[in-house]
């Protein structure tokens, strides 16, 4: 049952349908109460009334459907926890099992963005190096050529072309010894999550030189009675095609993908019943050091400059800088990842802001319990623990009373807000409400029924509250097969209601708080 400081006002003779749940403005409110006392019924009332006339905002109250029977509409099944507190005071104003720990998928991303500035400041970048262990002498490094990764979730393939343009204007044509590229800055992991299917490009592995957030573009188009295939290192400048991830189409219908690593190749099969006349996605890149160095050897080659294949070493070599790129500032690259939700990025930043605190983890379960005990021992919480930093894996916990103690001790007018997108209310039928009365800033989330949002928002007299809404079935996404996990039967409606839900809350919130 949810908990209220103002029960008395939820209380009404009348029963409402859900129909009645719906995002109101005070403009729309006051309009609707006029248009009814200029009906017949009242044409001649008396001028005095013999009792004090209600408000018309207390009457407006009684409309606001009750958060228990919110939850009962959306008919969701499950577990569901929520918690909005007043943002100046921490007063906590609802309450539905507040202390429930469950999954927060992505809006686990709001706390790497805390934990990864805390750490490294708002102003820091990722450097990604171009080092020569010897000196050039008529255009030949006397050595090796070292890509060293400085844990980069945003170098792309434009970034390299721009690292190689540098090398050409220093004259290098060749080099004597090795290319090497280095990615272990920080942790290696194949995949984020290894419970998720292997073809799901926001799973990629993680590492500390990365690309395209390790993802190749496959594309198929077709030519004659079969298909013509590209697997490349796609921006929006250059089309570089790589080896070390293969493409082979084979009669059937499923599975519709399959993956093997053949000693730093990934060798994908995809079903031909599955590809249609053509079409393109992303799929996920396992070695990404030996994926970033590769395009960068073919760059070169385009720029006259001859590189053998690029050789992973597990030590960095010492040397000379010869060329570097810098990210965007840490405040740019975390507000991207809050509003796209890119996993890789998340993980990078929690891996960088551990190691920054002290010593490597070794993997993102061990990083991830990092940012647990900072947030308890740091944000006011309780029992947060995660085995990642992005969400992805379903057995990271959270309580909705523990993310809004988190909320508020970064401010509701601190950074964090600021980093978070602008969520446009829906209305019970799931479509936008562009004229609003009160603003949402906020970060979702969402897994195979698992849903999760969880922010700041603003009511109709500005008043400012914080809130997190969790919902889980962790039973139906636990019966889900592995190969089906990508859109598993009844997912997606269960998801559509988890949002309805999530928005009712904030327009009762809104109305009945905000005054």
């Amino acid at each position: 049952m949810s908990i209220t400081i103002n029960q008395v006002a939820l209380c009404s003779p009348t029963r409402f349908n859900s129909s009645m749940a719906k995002v109101i403005t005070r403009r729309a409110l006051l309009g609707g109460l006029g248009a009814s006392l200029a009906s017949p019924a009242f044409a001649n009332a008396p001028e005095l009334s013999i009792r004090p006339a209600p408000k018309l905002l207390d009457f407006s109250k009684r409309l606001i459907p009750s958060a228990d029977r919110l939850i009962a509409d959306a008919n969701l099944g499950g577990k569901i926890g929520f918690v909005v507190a007043d943002a100046m005071t921490g007063q906590i104003l609802e309450a539905h099992s507040p202390v429930l720990p469950l999954p927060p998928a992505s809006v686990a991303k709001a706390i790497t963005a805390v934990y990864g500035i805390s750490a490294l400041g708002l102003e820091h970048s990722f450097e990604t190096q171009v080092i020569a262990t010897g000196p050039i002498e008529a255009g030949v490094v006397q050595g090796d050529l070292v890509l060293v990764g400085g844990g980069d979730p945003t170098l792309d393939t434009n970034a390299l072309a721009t690292l190689v343009k540098a090398l050409k204007q220093k004259s290098v044509m060749t080099i004597k010894g090795d290319f090497i590229v280095y990615g272990h800055g920080l942790p290696y992991q194949r995949m984020i999550d290894p419970e998720q299917p292997d073809h799901l490009g926001y799973n990629p592995a993680v590492s500390g030189l990365n690309l395209n957030y390790n993802r190749v573009h496959f594309e198929w188009k077709r030519a004659g009675q079969d298909f013509d295939v590209s697997m490349e290192a796609r921006s929006d400048r250059f089309r570089p095609p790589v080896k070390m991830a293969r493409m082979q189409i084979i009669d059937r219908k499923v599975p519709v993908y399959t993956y093997e690593d053949a000693k730093g190749v990934d060798n994908w099969t995809v079903a031909r019943g599955a590809l249609g006349k053509g079409g393109s996605r992303w799929l996920p890149v396992r070695r990404p050091d030996l994926y970033a160095g590769e395009v960068f050897q073919v760059l070169a080659r385009g720029e006259g400059i001859r590189l053998p294949s690029p050789t992973a070493r597990s030590e960095r070599p010492e040397g000379t800088v010869l060329a570097a790129h810098r990210s965007r500032p840490l405040r740019d690259v975390t507000q991207g990842m809050l509003k796209y939700s890119t996993n890789l990025t998340a993980e990078l930043i929690g891996l960088s802001a551990s190691a920054s605190r002290g010593a490597l983890p070794d993997s993102l379960a061990a990083s991830g319990a990092a940012m647990a005990n900072w947030m308890n021992s740091e944000l006011g919480a309780r029992r947060a623990s995660f085995q990642d930093h992005s969400g992805l894996s379903d057995q990271s916990r959270v309580s909705a009373n523990d993310m809004v103690k988190a909320l508020n001790s970064v401010g509701a007018d601190g950074y964090l807000k600021g980093l978070m997108k602008d969520v446009t209310p829906l209305d019970p039928k799931g479509r936008p409400v562009n004229d609003a009365s009160y603003g949402v800033k906020a970060k979702t989330g969402t897994l195979n029924f698992v849903s999760s949002l969880a922010g700041y928002v603003t009511a109709p007299n500005g008043k400012p509250m914080t809130f997190a809404i969790f919902t889980a079935d962790m039973d139906r996404r636990a019966a889900i097969p592995k190969a089906d996990r990508e859109r598993p039967q009844g997912a997606k409606g269960w998801s559509r209601r988890s949002r309805v839900l999530q928005h009712q809350l904030l327009s009762r919130w809104a109305l009945q708080y905000g005054d």
